[in-house]
């Protein structure tokens, strides 16, 4: 895979965001570096720098946008207690469903999405499974994946029935909203006498 996954640049950003838009409307299937070039307004030959043909381009695209879940996903975990990282995983899967233009690509080329949910399925699973010990916790990851994929197929734009569904999944006994609570710095908040 070329560097350009692994250390993101301007022009790979431009070309990977591009690749969103032109699959967004066009599906895979007509995905072309030329589309993918106009739409970055870059040449053919930029593309063609960073990724040599269509299937290198789709292969990086996939990894740049796990890379954004995952780093997402930290952001909206960092510095917040057991409980309140349990939360903002599920209010991030929601966000995050809802800033990708995954249900555009689902009227363009439903079977390519398919086929893509059942690939990204268990990576998913393994990525969130930390967040759900116990012994049924690769369950419990599996069904959060499952609802989340079941609303990217069949929207819902209610997106506190979506949140509060991923939290009964998860196996929250109160389902509504509740703020995420941040760890205490070391020494702070102890208790006065």
């Amino acid at each position: 895979m070329p560097d350009a996954v692994l250390t993101p640049n301007p022009t790979t950003e431009r070309i990977l965001e591009a690749t969103l838009e032109v699959l967004a409307r066009d599906g895979s299937r007509k995905l072309s570096i030329a589309a993918v070039a106009q739409a970055a307004g870059l040449s053919r030959r930029t593309i063609y720098r960073w990724y040599p043909d269509k299937e290198a381009l789709l292969e990086a695209f996939g990894l740049h946008e796990q890379a954004k879940f995952d780093a997402g996903m930290a952001a909206a975990i960092a510095g917040l207690d057991e409980a309140g990282q349990l939360d903002a995983v599920l209010r991030f899967i929601v966000a995050f469903q809802r800033s990708y233009s995954l249900r555009r690509m689902v009227d363009v080329e439903p079977e390519h999405v398919l086929h893509q949910m059942a690939r990204v399925h268990p990576i998913m699973r393994d990525r969130l499974l930390m967040h759900f010990p116990g012994p049924n916790g690769a369950t419990v990851a599996s069904v959060v994946i499952r609802v989340a994929l079941s609303h990217a197929l069949l929207p819902d734009d209610d997106h506190d029935r979506f949140l509060a569904e991923l939290r009964v999944a998860a196996g929250l006994a109160d389902a509504t909203t509740r703020p995420p609570r941040h760890r205490r710095a070391a020494g702070a908040g102890a208790r006065r006498r």
